[in-house]
């Protein structure tokens, strides 16, 4: 079996969950991709020693399959009888990763999150297959078009790819089971009690996250990542990442869990409400400082400008927005030295950025090579590595800007198509932004994720970018929410 055919047999099948117009077409393309996927995966390491774990132990292993087949059979069941469970069930699994090792390296996986989409994927399929499910109108828009081609594309790009085991599982643990949560959450009939029983999930979690974050600090001892414990032993300040295996990635959840907080705090009219956000966000703040994540407070700050805009006047957001950067410049200008950055260095704003400026020059430099259709979809580390001469300690896995990072793997046919999909979903979260809470909560927190993407790695890569576009798709379908 020719490893790229069997990939691209799983990302036709994820956007044909996404693209068929027929309800049976999608249940069927749902099932084969959720199947697909984890074979590919499984004859990928066949190999290799991680499969050994399984092979040694059967007994083990079978009991393990056993007992996750159940798991998925009963929420499958959970779903069935009660759909808006399963939204709320993958708010609770969407940040919790699982470290696995594969191909060679460790990947923080979404395993929780993966049981709870194989189950809402068989609650959606298997009543469609069989005809007992009510017909459904599906209207497939240019942003779904959009997205099914960005998956299909990257799995073609995968071929030729110097690092195609990168792009193997890029595709087979985010892309597929993504695009089926996309199809899932856009399906689901989304009122405002709902979305705000799911942040009810979200900003639970968040508090638990925030008062372990506290407790690192305190203790100064991280729970997870060595390689942010070994950098806080080597630096004079401290980040915390709690329950996640980064900081940045632990920033943006918090980030956007805030700004829905927030929404919540600008449009309320019940002083209890105002109050309870108050100090939800009094708490969460200090959880977000302590992860020093540059990203995250660009796209709080971003999010915050969009809320602002939306609650009275665009103009006045952006100018307050605008404000905080041009204080922000005037400390770096004034107080440069105090905090070690000298804007007209380009050493000083690298090490600042950690490593950003090299990177995205390094990246900037591989588009150049190969600037049509790029270097091969997940090549980004393994091709900076050859081209700079880079040490494989370095911390290359991305350029930690997508659209750098999407330029260098992809080309300008992949570039082309990520700034498609990202006016696309601009225009169907913010058209009807105003309607409600739901949506202006949406909206932001799209907007703020983009823009952390602009300093970080994870896009498509990362389930809230779907789950966003997935509730903002349902909503716009629908004339008008239930009143907020």
């Amino acid at each position: 079996m020719d490893a790229p055919v069997p990939l691209i047999a799983a990302a036709l099948l994820a956007a044909g969950a996404i693209l068929l117009p027929g309800a049976r077409g999608r249940a069927w393309s749902m099932l084969g991709a959720l199947v697909i996927a984890p074979v590919i995966l499984l004859w990928h390491i066949a190999d290799s020693e991680q499969l050994d774990t399984l092979t040694d132990r059967p007994a083990v292993a079978a009991g393990a399959a056993a007992v996750g087949l159940a798991a998925v059979g009963a929420l499958a069941l959970l779903f069935h009888r009660r759909p808006v469970a399963f939204p709320l069930a993958a708010a609770l699994a969407l940040p919790f990763r699982v470290p696995i090792s594969t191909g060679g390296s460790t990947a923080n996986l979404l395993v929780p999150l993966y049981l709870v989409v194989a189950a809402g994927a068989l609650a959606y399929a298997v009543p469609r297959i069989l005809g007992r499910a009510t017909p459904e109108e599906h209207a497939v828009g240019w942003l779904e078009r959009v997205l099914g081609l960005t998956v299909l594309l990257y799995a073609v790009q995968a071929i030729g790819s110097s690092d195609f085991d990168k792009a193997l599982e890029n595709t087979v643990f985010f892309f597929v089971p993504f695009a089926v949560l996309f199809v899932l959450l856009g399906r689901v009939a989304w009122t405002t009690r709902l979305a705000v029983q799911c942040l009810g999930v979200l900003t639970a979690l968040a508090v638990v996250f925030v008062g372990i974050g506290f407790v690192e600090y305190a203790t100064r001892h991280l729970l997870l990542n060595p390689k942010v414990i070994a950098s806080n032993q080597f630096e004079e300040y401290f980040r915390v990442n709690s329950l996640f295996f980064d900081p940045n990635i632990y920033g943006r959840f918090l980030a956007v869990v805030m700004l829905a907080v927030t929404c919540v705090l600008l449009w309320t009219r019940r002083a209890r409400d105002f109050a309870l956000t108050a100090a939800l966000l009094a708490l969460l703040w200090p959880g977000l400082l302590l992860t020093l994540s540059q990203s995250s407070f660009a796209a709080l700050l971003v999010g915050l400008a969009v809320l602002g805009g939306l609650r009275w006047d665009p103009r006045r957001a952006a100018m307050a927005a605008g404000g905080v950067v041009v204080v922000g410049v005037l400390i770096v200008l004034l107080a440069g030295s105090a905090i070690r950055l000298d804007l007209g260095s380009a050493d000083s704003l690298d090490d600042a950025t950690s490593g950003r400026v090299e990177l995205v020059e390094g990246g900037l430099r591989l588009f150049g090579d190969a600037p049509l259709l790029g270097h091969g979809s997940g090549s980004f580390s393994r091709e900076y590595r050859r081209a700079e001469d880079a040490s494989g300690e370095q911390a290359v896995s991305a350029s930690h800007t997508i659209p750098v990072t999407v330029a260098a793997e992809q080309g300008v046919v992949g570039l082309a198509l990520y700034l498609a999909l990202l006016a696309l979903a601009f225009v169907r979260l913010f058209r009807a932004a105003a309607r409600d809470l739901v949506r202006v909560a949406l909206a932001a927190a799209f907007a703020a994720v983009v823009v952390h993407t602009l300093s970080y790695a994870a896009f498509l890569e990362d389930p809230v970018t779907w789950a966003l576009l997935g509730a903002g798709v349902a909503l716009a379908r629908l004339p008008r929410t239930a009143a907020a």
